[in-house]
C-alpha cells in the first residue's frame, strides 16, 4: 500500500513537473520569437513579400521577415531595378532547443520508477546559458545530444550561420580532451552544413568568415584528437573523411588515401596525403600523430579575403586535405584528381592561410600535372595546414600563346583586307571567262569568311561568360562556327571549279547557274551544319564550352561540327589535286579553251597550297584537345591558325601572275593619267587661259 501510494505520488510530482518546464520552456520560446518572428507566418524560409516586390531604385536596400518557426531577417539588394537576394539570417535553431529533450523532464519521464523520492528536484529546470555548458551537462562524453536537433534542421544561410558559430565553440570550449566518439559527433554536425544542397545558402550568410571559421574549427578539434591504434578511419561521412596513423623517426614512408564524391560528379574525387621517408626521419623515436580530414565541399564554399591583383573567386578543382602533424615535420607531397579534367585546366597548388583568409601560392610547389592529377610539395606549418588545386590563372606558356594569336590575327586581318582591294582594283581585268570570274567570286568570299570569323573569334575571346549575357555567347559561338566552316565550303567550290573545268561542263552553265551552286555549297551547307548543331546541343546547355565562347569538347562533343566536315573537305581537295596532276598529261585537255586550261591549273596550284596548310591547321587543332598534348602542338596551330589570312594573300593573290601583272597595268595606267594631268595643266593652252584670266 505504501508503495502504491508512493508510486501515485511520483506520478503525480511527474505530471506537475513536465507541466511546469513545458510552460518555462514556452515562455523562452516566446520571449526569443516575439521581435523576430513574422506575425503572417509563411510556408516557406525566404518567401519574399509584398514590400520585396516590383521595380525598385539601384543600390537601394529590402527587408523583410523570416517565414514561421524561424527568426532573423531577409536582406534584398536592388540590382539593374530588380530586387535581389543579398542576406538571410533565418535560424530555427537556439541554444535551448538544442538541449530541450535533454533536460530532467525529459529523462525523469523514462527513468522515474527507479529513482528514490527524495532525489527529485521540484525546482524548474536551470538555464543553459552556453553550448559548452549544455553538452558538459548533457553529454560530455560524446557530444552525441545536439546531433538531431542538427540534423533535422533545415538548411538555411541563418542556420548554417548558427552551427559554424557551434562548432566553433566547442573547438574552443571543448577541445582539451577529444575522442573518437567526440570527433565522429562533431564531423557529423560539420558534415550537415557541407552537403551540396546547402552550398548555394552559404552565399547569403552575413559574415563572409564562416566559411573559413569552420575549417579553423575543425583544424583545431582535430588537433586534440587521440589515436589509439598505428592507423585508423575515424570519420566516414559523405562530405567530410578524418584519417590518422601513429609515426616516429623509423616510420616508412605513410600514406593516407580518400575517395569522395562531389557535386560537379557522379565519381569519386581521389586525394592522397604523403610523408616522405626524409621528413619523418626529423622525429624522436617516441610515436606521434599523423591526422588528415578531407573535405570534397568545402572548396565551393570557401571564400577568401580580397586582395588586390588577384581574381577572385578562384575556383577549387580538387578535394581540400587538411593535415595535423608534429611541428617539427615541415614537408608533405600531396596528390590531387582534378574535379573539372578539361584539357585547359590547368592547376595550381595552394595552402590555405588561416589568418589571411586566403589561398596561398608561395605554401606549395608543382611537382607534376598530368592528365588528371596533380602532384603537389607543400609546406606544413601552424598557419597553413589545408591544401587543395585552383583552376590556374594563365600561366607562361598562355599568355606566349596569346601574343602569338595577337600578333598573328592583326597581320591576318591586314592580309585579308589587302586582298579584297587588290581583288577590287584588278577585279575588271582578271574576270575574262566565267571560269576565272567564279574563281575570283572563291577568293573574295573566302577573304570575307575568314576575316569575319576572325572578327567573331576576337569578340569571343575577350567575352567573360559568366559576367556577360549567356546568349550574346551563344550568337558569337555559332556565327564563328558557320564563318569558319563557309571558309572550308568555298575551298570545297574552288576544287568542284576544277573538276568541272576538266569534264568541259562550264560551257555549258550561265554565269549565274554557277553563283547559285556556289553560293548554295559557300554558305547553305554551312548553315544547315551550324543550325543543326545547335538544335541537337543546346537543349542540354552543350553547344559551347562552359568557360569560353566556343564549340563544346569534353560533353558533347559540338567541336566535330566543324572539325569533321573541315578535314573531309581537306581530303576531297587533295584528291582533286591529285587529279588534275595526272589529267594535265593526257592530250585530251587540250581541246579545251586554252585560256580555260591556264585558269584551271592556277586555280589547281592555289589550292594544292591553301589544302595542305588548313589541313595542317586544324590537324593540330584536333591534336590539341588530346590531354596531355605536347607544348609545340599547341604553338604550331597558334601560329598557322593566326596567319591564315597572309597565307590567302600570299598564295591566293600575289603569287597569281595574272593578279600581278593587271596590278602593274593598273598601277601604270594610274601613273600615265596622273602625267597626263600634269602635262595639261602646263600646256600653252592652259597658260593662255590663265594669263587672261588674269588680265
Amino acid at each position: 500500500m505504501k508503495m502504491k501510494s508512493q508510486a501515485t505520488m511520483v506520478c503525480c510530482l511527474m505530471f506537475f513537473l513536465s507541466t511546469e518546464c513545458s510552460h518555462y520552456r514556452s515562455k523562452i520560446h516566446l520571449k526569443a520569437g516575439d521581435k523576430l518572428q513574422s506575425p503572417e507566418g509563411k510556408p516557406k524560409t525566404g518567401r519574399i513579400q509584398e514590400k520585396c516586390y516590383g521595380p525598385c531604385i539601384s543600390s537601394s536596400n529590402c527587408s523583410q521577415p523570416c517565414a514561421k518557426d524561424f527568426h532573423g531577417e531577409i536582406g534584398f539588394t536592388c540590382n539593374q531595378k530588380k530586387w535581389q537576394k543579398s542576406t538571410e539570417t533565418c535560424t530555427s535553431l537556439s541554444v535551448e532547443k538544442l538541449f530541450k529533450d535533454s533536460t530532467g523532464a525529459s529523462r525523469l519521464s523514462v527513468a522515474a520508477a527507479s529513482i528514490p523520492l527524495h532525489i527529485l528536484d521540484f525546482r524548474a529546470p536551470e538555464t543553459i546559458e552556453s553550448v559548452a555548458q549544455g553538452i558538459r551537462k548533457n553529454c560530455p562524453l560524446d557530444y552525441a545530444c545536439i546531433i538531431d536537433v542538427v540534423k533535422s534542421s533545415e538548411m538555411t544561410s541563418g542556420n548554417i550561420a548558427f552551427i559554424v558559430e557551434l562548432l566553433k565553440n566547442i573547438s574552443t570550449d571543448l577541445s582539451d580532451d577529444v575522442t573518437r566518439e567526440k570527433m565522429k559527433s562533431y564531423s557529423e554536425v560539420a558534415n550537415h552544413i557541407l552537403d551540396t544542397a546547402a552550398i548555394s545558402n552559404w552565399a547569403f550568410i552575413p559574415n563572409k568568415n564562416a566559411s573559413s571559421d569552420l575549417l579553423q574549427s575543425v583544424n583545431m578539434f582535430a588537433r586534440h584528437l587521440h589515436i589509439h591504434n598505428k592507423s585508423e578511419n575515424i570519420v566516414n561521412e559523405l562530405f567530410i573523411q578524418t584519417k590518422g596513423f601513429h609515426i616516429n623517426h623509423n616510420t616508412s614512408e605513410k600514406s593516407l588515401s580518400f575517395s569522395m564524391s562531389t557535386n560537379n560528379t557522379t565519381e569519386d574525387i581521389l586525394g592522397m596525403v604523403q610523408i616522405p621517408r626524409q621528413e619523418l626521419r626529423k622525429l624522436w623515436p617516441n610515436a606521434f600523430r599523423a591526422i588528415s580530414i578531407a573535405f570534397p565541399t568545402l572548396g565551393a564554399i570557401l571564400r577568401e579575403a580580397h586582395l588586390q591583383n588577384v581574381s577572385l573567386p578562384r575556383p577549387v578543382n580538387g578535394l581540400v586535405l587538411s593535415v595535423i602533424l608534429p611541428e617539427r615535420l615541415q614537408e608533405i607531397v600531396l596528390t590531387f584528381e582534378k574535379i573539372n579534367k578539361s584539357h585547359n585546366a590547368r592547376a595550381q597548388c595552394v595552402g590555405w592561410h588561416s589568418k589571411k583568409r586566403r589561398w596561398d601560392e608561395k605554401a606549395c610547389q608543382m611537382i607534376l600535372d598530368i592528365k588528371n592529377e596533380v602532384k603537389c610539395r607543400c609546406n606544413y606549418t601552424s598557419t597553413v595546414m589545408s591544401f587543395s588545386i585552383l583552376m590556374s590563372p594563365k600561366s607562361m606558356t598562355d599568355k606566349v600563346l596569346d601574343y602569338i594569336t595577337c600578333i598573328g590575327l592583326s597581320v591576318s586581318i591586314l592580309s585579308l583586307v589587302l586582298c579584297l582591294i587588290i581583288e577590287a582594283t584588278v577585279w575588271s581585268r582578271v574576270v575574262v571567262t566565267e571560269i576565272s570570274y567564279m574563281r575570283h567570286v572563291c577568293i573574295v568570299n573566302i577573304a570575307v569568311s575568314l576575316l569575319t570569323a576572325n572578327v567573331w573569334f576576337i569578340i569571343g575571346s575577350n567575352f567573360n561568360i559568366k559576367a556577360q549575357d549567356y546568349n550574346v555567347c551563344l550568337a558569337v559561338t555559332f556565327f564563328s562556327h558557320f564563318f569558319y566552316l563557309s571558309l572550308f565550303f568555298w575551298m570545297l567550290f574552288k576544287a568542284l571549279l576544277i573538276i568541272y573545268g576538266i569534264l568541259v561542263i562550264f560551257r555549258r552553265m550561265t554565269k549565274s547557274r554557277m553563283m547559285v551552286i556556289g553560293f548554295a555549297i559557300g554558305y547553305g551547307c554551312p548553315l544547315i551544319i551550324a543550325v543543326t548543331t545547335v538544335a541537337i546541343t543546346e537543349p542540354g546547355n552543350g553547344y559551347m564550352r562552359p568557360e569560353a565562347c566556343w564549340l563544346n569538347w569534353d560533353n558533347t562533343k559540338a567541336l566535330l561540327a566543324f572539325a569533321i566536315p573541315a578535314l573531309v573537305i581537306v581530303a576531297v581537295n587533295l584528291i582533286v589535286v591529285l587529279v588534275v596532276a595526272v589529267n594535265t598529261q593526257r592530250p585530251s585537255i587540250g581541246s579545251s579553251k586554252s585560256q580555260d586550261v591556264a585558269i584551271i591549273m592556277r586555280i589547281s596550284k592555289n589550292v594544292a597550297i591553301l589544302t595542305p596548310l588548313l589541313g595542317l591547321t586544324w590537324g593540330f587543332g584536333i591534336a590539341t584537345l588530346i590531354e596531355g598534348t605536347s607544348l609545340t602542338f599547341h604553338i604550331i596551330f597558334a601560329l598557322l591558325n593566326a596567319f591564315q589570312g597572309f597565307f590567302i594573300l600570299l598564295f591566293g593573290t600575289i603569287m597569281d601572275h595574272k593578279i600581278r601583272d593587271a596590278l602593274r597595268m593598273r598601277m601604270s595606267s594610274l601613273k600615265g593619267k596622273s602625267r597626263a594631268a600634269e602635262n595639261a595643266s602646263l600646256s600653252p593652252t592652259n597658260g593662255s587661259k590663265l594669263m587672261n584670266r588674269q588680265g
